[in-house]
């Protein structure tokens, strides 16, 4: 009886933190959000010293007790598993990991506090509420386009990386150390940071010529920002259009009707899982325990 009700106990726990499609799973991540955001905004308001000044001590009492709940949390998400190991080394267990021990290492180092901002990265836990798993589909597709435009992208990247290194050679032997090109290094810089349309204007060239190759070089950067979007866009329609004559009207309609829930398994921590599932996809363990 009592190995039953601590498995009970687990299961519910497991099922509040790891899953967000009931009342208390979607509260529990509304307010791990909310906690998450905060935390984020102290850490940006102890970064201006004059505000820091005034608010010091309340602004580290705040990053104590989110700091505090998170640690926590992370105890229960190791405790609620049968494998805790398979999520402390997952990604999101490796998130959650570094965006709680920053302010426990800022007792020993100064400064390592700031590093609580990683806590940004928790947020991709918002997925799992809005259930955006259910537009992988067209992620899927973007993903492959960018993967079938990989050759022509770094051919196209090396053809700018050699105009660069041309055009910055010409313009050391044009402007010279007196304009700021003191080495072809930094002129390449320079003709990226112009090719770009960056322009930060730490160098600019002084001479008509240099002037005139600046010109060329700021127009051909325009026509350099649009060829990688045209080519990844071509790809992604070809994609596009042929997933559409694969898949059939029968089975583009069945697709529609798949819905995917937050149901976390307690084993595998795998999720994806159907609103009728019983079983998980991955391990085949019960995924809800009666």
């Amino acid at each position: 009886m009592e190995s039953e009700n601590k498995h009970n106990w687990r299961t519910k726990l497991h099922e509040i933190i790891y899953e967000a499609d009931t009342p208390a799973g979607k509260l529990f991540d509304v307010v791990l959000l909310i906690a998450i955001l905060a935390s984020i905004i102290l850490v940006m308001l102890e970064s201006v010293s004059s505000f820091d000044e005034k608010h010091h001590d309340l602004l580290n009492i705040g990053e104590w007790i989110i700091t505090i709940l998170f640690s926590i949390e992370y105890i229960l998400r190791i405790i609620t598993v049968n494998k805790p190991i398979k999520y402390i080394t997952s990604f999101y267990g490796v998130i959650d990991l570094l965006s709680t021990i920053p302010k426990y290492l800022s007792l020993f180092f100064a400064g390592t506090h700031a590093l609580v901002a990683l806590r940004a990265l928790r947020l991709l836990r918002i997925f799992r509420i809005l259930k955006l798993a259910r537009y992988l589909g067209a992620s899927n597709q973007l993903a492959s386009a960018i993967k079938a435009s990989r050759a022509k992208i770094s051919v196209f990247l090396f053809a700018v990386l050699i105009a660069s290194v041309i055009f910055g050679t010409i313009m050391y032997m044009v402007e010279g150390a007196d304009s700021g090109f003191t080495n072809i290094p930094k002129s390449v810089y320079w003709c990226i940071v112009t090719m770009t349309t960056v322009g930060f204007g730490d160098i600019a060239p002084v001479t008509p010529l240099g002037q005139f190759i600046a010109a060329i070089i700021m127009i051909m950067g325009y026509g350099i920002i649009a060829v990688p979007t045209g080519i990844v866009s071509a790809e992604y329609t070809k994609a596009s259009s042929s997933g559409n004559k694969k898949v059939s009207n029968e089975e583009h309609e069945q697709l529609k009707t798949v819905v995917l829930n937050s149901q976390c398994c307690i084993n595998c921590l795998a999720e994806k899982h159907q609103d009728d599932a019983i079983y998980c996809h991955k391990c085949g363990c019960k995924l809800h325990h009666d």
